[in-house]
């Protein structure tokens, strides 16, 4: 039977129970599940131990890396982080199947977690150590934040694959972002130079967003578009260089996650 504090986290609760359900029906998982999920007391334990064995090296053995990771999930913030993210993933991507296993598998999830860990690191004064595990993330999961960009809680980063996040970035809450998306400098400047990504915005696939720009509340970016200029709310934009085509026909496309965008794009857009 599960403890109370199982029982108290309705996320966790429904992890166990997919994993329950899946170990008894796969016996090729068994052992995994049992090792990662049904022996762990709460999610945070379960996840730091993942993290930990995907994130180690000969030079950063796991129970080292273990203890950093614990440290950190125990903030409250970023354990109500963590699972807000996993809602998001649960929510917006069909393939999630779940809980189950966008939390063992979907390497998107478990970098911007890995993220966390490291930006904790730098806002506690211990850059270096933030940075050799940013060096660890983008080595294992093809996602490169800096630690010290600020991102917000129930963010989702489909698959993951070649996400980069500048230094000065900052991304609030539910926002969604495609694999291959830069939010990057314009290569010139210095000190805030990055992106300023507003609640509920959705950046699709390949998009670059360079330079000390604001992508307004409700905004949606078009795949493969490189936006330079700041985009108001609640807008569409596409193209190279990206030009707004339209307001935006949902208040929150994060959450509908719809990347198309209209054939009757607006004169010189570049499209």
């Amino acid at each position: 039977m599960p403890d109370t504090a199982q029982t108290a986290d309705p996320i966790w609760t429904a992890i166990r129970a997919e994993a329950w359900s899946e170990q008894e029906r796969d016996p090729y998982l068994r052992q995994f599940l049992t090792t990662t999920i049904l022996k762990s007391r709460k999610l945070e334990l379960a996840l730091s131990l993942l993290l930990s064995h995907k994130l180690a090296t000969e030079c950063l053995i796991p129970e080292l890396l273990r203890s950093l990771i614990d440290q950190a999930f125990a903030r409250p913030e970023i354990a109500s982080a963590l699972r807000k993210d996993l809602e998001a993933v649960r929510d917006r991507d069909p393939a999630s199947g779940g809980y189950l296993p966008p939390f063992l598998f979907f390497k998107g999830y478990q970098a911007l977690q890995a993220y966390r860990v490291a930006h904790w690191l730098w806002t506690d004064g211990c850059q270096l150590r933030a940075m050799h595990l940013q060096n660890r993330i983008s080595e294992a999961f093809g996602v490169d934040i800096h630690p010290a960009a600020k991102i917000g809680s129930g963010v989702l980063m489909d698959h993951g694959t070649g996400i980069v996040i500048g230094e000065t970035s900052v991304i609030e809450d539910n926002v969604s972002i495609f694999h291959e998306v830069t939010l990057g400098g314009t290569g010139k400047d210095c000190g805030d130079r990055h992106p300023k990504v507003r609640e509920g915005v959705l950046i699709g696939a390949g998009a670059k967003v360079l330079g000390n720009i604001e992508i307004g509340k409700g905004a949606k970016i078009g795949a493969g578009s490189v936006v330079l200029d700041n985009i108001p709310p609640h807008c569409t934009a596409a193209g190279v260089p990206a030009r707004v085509v339209e307001r935006s026909i949902t208040s929150t496309p994060a959450l509908d996650m719809d990347q198309q965008f209209p054939h009757h794009q607006a004169e010189g857009s570049g499209i």
